[in-house]
């Protein structure tokens, strides 16, 4: 397994939580992150079958993500001529892709963890800097951007070593898009089975 492998797998488990309806500052983007963390670390160590690790994946970016944002961002243009059906239709089965196609290397990083080292105000939201430990690997730097401008604190992007995993998920749907000759439909219908 390559370290870009779990920084995509941490990137798109982690997402952010809830918290309450305070205006977002320094203490809730960390308190948010150390909470995406310590379930990310949870499931890592848990021992759990695949299939039990892509449903715990799968929660966790339902819990702590902003699933509508970061789906929106994936679809990219495209999502200017989707329906509000076809956006729902995708949303959920994206949500689906990325538990799929991250939370199968899980069982792989038993052992690894991840630590909250800093935060920063960025414009009006906030840069969270983990470090992720793996066994045989020298530690290296995750960056989680959280917001609150959905009404809740929310994880909605990350950058592993300099890679932008919103980047990196808009460029594969766009290709699975190409691949379909631009019908949304048949795209959502091939990414409830991607991953």
């Amino acid at each position: 397994m390559q370290r870009r492998d779990f920084l995509a797998l941490t990137g798109v488990a982690v997402v952010a939580p809830a918290l309450p309806a305070w205006a977002l500052n320094k203490a809730s983007a960390e308190r948010l992150i150390d909470t995406v963390v310590g379930d990310i670390n949870a499931v890592i160590a848990s021992g759990k079958n695949e299939n039990a690790m892509i449903s715990e994946f799968e929660r966790i970016f339902q819990r702590y993500s902003d699933t509508s944002y970061i789906a929106a961002y994936a679809m990219g243009a495209d999502g200017r001529s989707a329906s509000n059906a076809q956006k729902r239709a995708f949303s959920n089965a994206f949500q689906g892709y990325v538990a799929r196609k991250y939370g199968k290397r899980f069982r792989e990083f038993i052992g690894g963890r991840l630590e909250v080292k800093a935060v920063r105000q960025v414009k009006n939201w906030y840069e969270v800097d983990t470090t992720a430990f793996l066994q045989g690997e020298s530690p290296f730097t995750v960056t989680f951007h959280v917001s609150d401008r959905s009404g809740r604190d929310l994880f909605f992007n990350m950058f592993i070593e300099g890679i932008n995993l919103l980047l990196t998920e808009r460029a594969e749907v766009g290709a699975l898009i190409d691949r379909n000759g631009g019908n949304i439909d048949a795209m959502i219908r091939d990414l409830g089975s991607a991953g």
